[in-house]
C-alpha cells in the first residue's frame, strides 16, 4: 500500500504527464464518467478550488483546506486530516472546504464516512462530479452549474466563480483539443 505522500507525489505525477498527452488525468475521467459529466469540466473545477503552481504549471492540489477563508496547503494527507479535525473543533463545520474540489464540509459531511475521507481524492472527486451533475441537472449549463457548485445562493460570488471557471475551462479545452462541454 501506497503512502499518503507517495500517493499525492503519483497522482501529481500522472496529472503532469496526462496533461502532456492531452487528457484530463484518469482519477479526473473516472470520477466524471461515472457521474455523466465532462472531465475537462471536473479538472476545471478542481483546479480552480485546490490549483498551486507547481514548475510553473497550475495543478490541482489533494490536501487543500479552506478554513474560515483562509487556504492551507499540506504537505501529506496525515497532516491535512489532522488540521481538517483541529478546524472542525474551532470552527463552524460551514466554512471548512476540503480536497482536490474544496467539497463544503458543513453542507456535504453525509457524503463521506469521516472528515478525513473527504481528503481521498478519488473520493472527493467522486463527490464533487455527482454535486456538479446535480447542479447541471437544474441549470442545463456547465458554467452556471459551476458558479452554483461555489455558491448555490448566486450573486456576485458565483458570478466571479463563473468567471474564473470559464477561463480555466477555456484553457484546457484548447490545451486538450476539445470540442466545449453539452
Amino acid at each position: 500500500m501506497a503512502t499518503p505522500r507517495l500517493s499525492g507525489l503519483v497522482l501529481m505525477l500522472m496529472t503532469l504527464a496526462t496533461q502532456a498527452a492531452g487528457l484530463p488525468p484518469p482519477a479526473y475521467q473516472l470520477a466524471a464518467q461515472s457521474a455523466n459529466i465532462p472531465s475537462t469540466v471536473l479538472f476545471a473545477i478542481a483546479l480552480q478550488e485546490s490549483g498551486i503552481r507547481v514548475r510553473g504549471r497550475l495543478l490541482p492540489w489533494p490536501w487543500t483546506l479552506n478554513i474560515a477563508g483562509s487556504p492551507y496547503r499540506f504537505a501529506t494527507r496525515q497532516a491535512a486530516c489532522q488540521a481538517l479535525l483541529q478546524a472542525l473543533a474551532q470552527h463552524d463545520a460551514k466554512r471548512i472546504d476540503v480536497g482536490l474540489g474544496q467539497t463544503n464540509w458543513g453542507y456535504q459531511e453525509q457524503r463521506f464516512s469521516s472528515p478525513c475521507e473527504a481528503l481521498d481524492p478519488y473520493r472527493n472527486l467522486a463527490v464533487t462530479a455527482a454535486l456538479l451533475s446535480e447542479h447541471h441537472a437544474v441549470t442545463g449549463d456547465w458554467v452556471l452549474a459551476a458558479g452554483r457548485y461555489h455558491r448555490p445562493a448566486g450573486g456576485a460570488p458565483a458570478v466571479r466563480y463563473r468567471a474564473g471557471f470559464s477561463q480555466q475551462l477555456e484553457r484546457l479545452l484548447i490545451s486538450f483539443d476539445e470540442v466545449t462541454p453539452p
